[in-house]
């Protein structure tokens, strides 16, 4: 098996946790629609806006006619902030992992769906963003997992080779994909990050773990 050289990192389920129920609950107070109507039109046209085929203010409307309503411009405005509130609870030992491959001077980077203004809501909200050495946000490319154009360019921009890279997602097509292209590739569960830790010893990946920071033997 190829050495690791860099980590790729998907965001929402690996990085962060689940949703936040209190940003969901105002987000339906927000829309003033059903739980079922509501969680039904949000997740319809997620795809097209995290490969830009729908951006945020094209995004929502879309949500609102597919539940049989409309939404003003401040319902917008609010629901996207609300939104990026939605994705912000973090995953603590997967971002204290990835800052210590950072000083270890191993190459990170994360992969995600996520549309526009999700992704200014996130770097404007996390300094620690800016510390991986890429980031390829699916809307900005008009790609999204699992097509395999997203994960070439992700591989391109770490400036490592697909089999030299792990990438880590919560999501089996996306792990497939990535494996088709010739990354290694492991699911993530965040309810047992221990599983996730046992496997990476599995194989023989022990040495990502505890890296010794840059400098150090």
């Amino acid at each position: 098996m190829d050495s690791i050289k860099a980590v790729l990192f998907d965001y929402g389920m690996v990085l962060s946790g689940p949703p936040d129920p209190a940003a969901w609950s105002r987000m339906r107070s927000i829309a003033r629609l059903s739980e079922e109507s509501f969680h039904t039109a949000y997740w319809v046209f997620r795809h097209d806006y995290d490969r830009d085929t729908l951006n945020a203010h094209t995004y929502w409307p879309k949500v609102a006619a597919h539940a049989g309503s409309s939404f003003t411009q401040e319902q917008i405005d609010a629901l996207i902030a609300a939104d990026i509130d939605l994705w912000t609870d973090i995953n603590p030992l997967m971002l204290s992992w990835a800052q210590s491959l950072q000083r270890a001077g191993i190459r990170t980077g994360i992969l995600s769906n996520i549309g526009d203004a999700m992704t200014a809501g996130l770097l404007a909200k996390f300094e620690w963003l800016r510390d991986f050495d890429h980031c390829t946000w699916s809307f900005a490319l008009k790609l999204a997992k699992p097509e395999e154009a997203i994960y070439r360019a992700a591989a391109g921009s770490l400036k490592t080779p697909a089999a030299n890279i792990l990438f880590i997602d919560d999501k089996p097509e996306n792990i497939e994909a990535a494996r088709a292209i010739g990354m290694q590739a492991i699911q993530y569960h965040y309810s047992d990050h221990a599983a996730f830790e046992q496997e990476i010893q599995t194989r023989g990946l022990r040495y990502l773990l505890s890296p010794a920071p840059a400098g150090r033997t």
